[in-house]
């Protein structure tokens, strides 16, 4: 992880499915504040624990108009079962073909994604990066961060 995205600089651009085959497109979500997750797989322990954070917290997160948006290497059908098994509320980004790991400098050895989080301001420019993450209370964390920031 030596070319992650800094603080100020622009959040690299992508496009992708989302778990229902529905194209996500990063730019469209400019004038809200995103908080954009990267995890390594779906329905593994602590990815579930960081998963059911924000989907537990989501609610706080909507009223302030902040977008949740997670990302791992996983397929569309796997993101499908694991957003239904725990009732995820927020979308799940299909990068499969590993372009978006890549652009945000977050593909581990291993092929998957590293734990990794970015708050992105309503302008589309990086405001933080978490590069180490408790999963199971990332989620407020992150807001407090963001209120902290502002940002919400």
């Amino acid at each position: 992880m030596t070319n992650l995205p800094r603080i100020g600089d622009i959040a690299p651009d992508f496009e992708a499915p989302d778990e229902t085959g529905s194209r996500v497109k990063l730019s469209a979500l400019k004038g809200s504040t995103v908080v954009l997750y990267f995890y390594p797989k779906d329905d593994t322990p602590g990815c579930t624990a960081e998963a059911c954070s924000f989907r537990d917290s989501h609610s706080e997160f909507q009223k302030k108009g902040i977008k949740v948006v997670g990302v791992s290497v996983d397929n569309e059908k796997s993101h499908t079962k694991f957003k239904e098994k725990y009732n995820l509320n927020f979308t799940l980004v299909a990068d499969k073909e590993k372009d978006i790991a890549r652009k945000y400098g977050v593909l581990s050895d291993r092929g998957v994604a590293s734990r990794v989080t970015f708050v992105i301001d309503s302008h589309g420019k990086i405001a933080h990066v978490y590069d180490k993450v408790t999963p199971k209370d990332h989620s407020s964390e992150v807001m407090s961060k963001i209120e902290e920031l502002n940002l919400a």
